[in-house]
């Protein structure tokens, strides 16, 4: 085990106590992986939300061994404040991470950096260790698990006898995930070798886990469950460090040469598909409190049979029962249960309402250029507002190189531009900034936006805001070259950011993000300045429905508007002239429709072109102020 690993400090809210669970279920999550991964990096501090915690009885009978500290909100280190938690700190107090999903896989690469040898908790992070990586507003599934699951539970565990009668419909959407088919790499031999063993009518015993499993080093107590399942086999083989035997590895003549299309599906092992993962850990705690609550009050689960065994499957991992003990789970022992009626079950769908597409609309004429007209005929083009300062730049050549775009190893020709595109934000920036004033860099990247402001205001304060980690710390390795202390780095989805600011940033903010930065402005009341990107991602989100303005819905429905997205991503340099001009003028309404939303709530906005238009195929600049 590596021995020089910098402490960092972990903080986990805390509401309330109900029966062996503490409240937030985010952090009976984090002290479950914790206990899982047996981690002892992090000092933990409890945050709480009440006077009256019992100090010594929330250590002595929830935690288990591990040590926690217990401090009110107010003690939180200032960028933590800023923050939803949990949340990771180094000792420094600038580098955070936010979130649920961020702070446990931070906590799986911290074990497995300390201790190369816990291959099994690096597995948790899944294939490419992409795990719960996607943000929850752009993926269903991190929604599902990170956010709408824990939340039902804890509306279920606290709801009144009378309103916790019928199933969080958010745990039959899990029903429904784990009874969908399984896709999974390298899939197609697995299928194979999945209709071999059903034509040879094969039925393997598989090694499961007993109670004593691998922990203090006993060997492990097998026990022979007669299970045909090939995918059972795959799953469990993997967790055991065993390899599928040859005979399960090869695949007949015929099977060969059979059609993907005729192939048989792969079920469900874990939540994500074959293997455990980090999906895994987050949805126990959560499920097991549903179950535990469920069966108090005498619910037949007769509607939840794919979770029932998910639930007794989990158990049969390495470690699971150990961490369970530890965060004092006591698990229950389910029977097996018959699938229920597909009827039961066909009102809840996989994909919530909200998220559906319109039905087809009979009026509906596709492409850009019908669309332009109907919105002309409404009164409706695109406005460009006159650029403030066109030939304003930085002094790049005086300006130090840790501070420049090209340090990011980036070729000439692109960080020239990429220069240019910053030229145009500093300038709108620079003209509505005052001393003191906190500005923030949302989907910051590699800095290159948010490292400029702070070197040139000093005077301010900077935060940037990323979700991918190695970009933010490529960009906190340029802060500290230049010394900036007037900067700070939170690796988080936007949702998790809750801080006050002056002014908001974006550069090329893909998709939905532009929308989910200018909804953080707004409710901060602050300015901002952000340049759109990759139009073609909008779609209709939990919380963004398009269009956005009163204006645009009273002529557009949600495809029309969406064909104007397609086209505004046709911009390219290697595009025909007249192409680029549509693609042009419908990024132009797309952003004015957000625009004119802005302007519903109480906001002056200008839609510019940055200057020069070749800087960048997205090159249109929002400024917005509070009126």
């Amino acid at each position: 085990m590596k021995d020089s690993v910098a402490e960092e400090h972990l903080y986990l809210g805390f509401s309330h106590q109900y029966r062996e669970s503490i409240f937030p279920l985010h952090t009976s999550i984090s002290l479950f992986l914790l206990s899982y991964c047996d981690c002892k990096l992090f000092k933990i501090f409890l945050v709480t939300t009440g006077e009256d915690v019992d100090d010594q009885f929330v250590t002595k009978n929830l935690i288990g061994d591990i040590e926690v500290h217990l401090i009110s909100r107010c003690q939180l280190p200032v960028v933590v404040q800023s923050c939803c938690l949990p949340a990771v700190v180094v000792k420094d107090g600038k580098f955070c991470r936010a979130g649920l999903s961020v702070v446990l896989r931070h906590i799986i690469q911290k074990t497995y950096e300390a201790d190369p040898s816990k291959k099994d908790v690096l597995e948790l992070l899944g294939f490419k260790k992409t795990c719960l990586k996607a943000c929850a507003e752009v993926s269903q599934w991190t929604r599902l698990c990170e956010i709408s699951i824990p939340l039902a539970v804890e509306g279920f565990l606290t709801a009144s006898p009378e309103h916790c009668q019928t199933i969080p419909p958010d745990i039959l959407q899990l029903e429904r995930k784990l009874g969908e088919p399984v896709r999974v790499h390298n899939d197609d031999k697995i299928r194979r070798q999945k209709l071999q063993r059903q034509k040879a009518g094969a039925k393997a015993a598989v090694p499961v886990l007993g109670k004593e499993g691998t922990e203090e080093g006993k060997p492990v107590e097998m026990h022979q469950h007669p299970l045909p399942s090939l995918e059972l086999s795959i799953a469990f083989s993997k967790l055991l460090v065993q390899e599928v035997s040859d005979a399960v590895n090869r695949e007949a003549p015929h099977i060969r040469r059979t059609k993907t299309s005729d192939l048989p599906l792969l079920d469900h092992v874990f939540a994500e598909g074959l293997y455990f993962t980090l999906a895994d850990i987050v949805l126990l705690p959560c499920i097991h409190q549903f179950l535990v609550s469920s069966k108090k009050q005498g619910k037949n689960l007769v509607n939840l049979p794919l979770i029932a065994s998910w639930y007794r499957r989990v158990q049969e991992v390495p470690g699971v029962k150990k961490a369970a003990g530890k965060c004092k789970m006591e698990l229950l022992q389910l029977p097996e249960l018959m699938s229920a009626p597909q009827e039961q079950l066909q009102g809840f769908s996989s994909v919530p309402d909200e998220l559906e597409e319109e039905n087809e609309d009979s009026h509906f004429i596709g492409g850009p250029r019908p669309t332009m007209t109907k919105l002309l005929v409404n009164g409706i083009e695109a406005k460009f507002s006159p650029h403030p300062c066109p030939s304003w730049t930085l002094d790049w050549t005086n300006l130090p190189s840790a501070v420049s775009p090209g340090e990011g190893k980036m070729s000439r020709d692109r960080a020239l531009r990429k220069q240019q595109q910053l030229n145009n934000l500093v300038a709108a920036v620079t003209k509505l900034a005052k001393p003191g004033d906190v500005i923030v860099d949302f989907c910051s990247g590699g800095g290159h936006v948010g490292i400029v402001l702070a070197h040139m205001m000093p005077s301010c304060q900077v935060v940037l805001i990323e979700n991918k980690e190695l970009s933010l710390i490529r960009a906190k390795d340029r802060s500290d070259e230049l010394g900036l202390n007037n900067i700070w780095f939170i690796q988080a989805n936007l949702d998790y950011f809750n801080g006050t600011f002056n002014i908001g940033v974006a550069l090329h903010a893909c998709g939905v993000a532009t929308d989910m930065v200018i909804e953080h402005c707004v409710k901060a009341r602050a300015a901002f300045v952000i340049s759109p990107c990759c139009y073609g991602f909008i779609q209709n989100t939990v919380k963004f429905k398009y269009p956005r303005s009163h204006q645009f819905k009273e002529v557009l429905s949600y495809k029309e508007h969406m064909i104007l997205c397609r086209f505004a991503d046709q911009t390219a340099a290697q595009l025909p002239p007249e192409r680029r001009l549509i693609g042009k003028q419908c990024m132009g309404l797309v952003d004015l429709d957000r625009a004119w939303a802005a302007e519903e709530r109480n906001y002056s906005v200008q839609v510019i072109s940055m200057e020069p238009e070749s800087c960048s195929p997205k090159n249109n600049m929002f400024v917005g102020t509070p009126t």
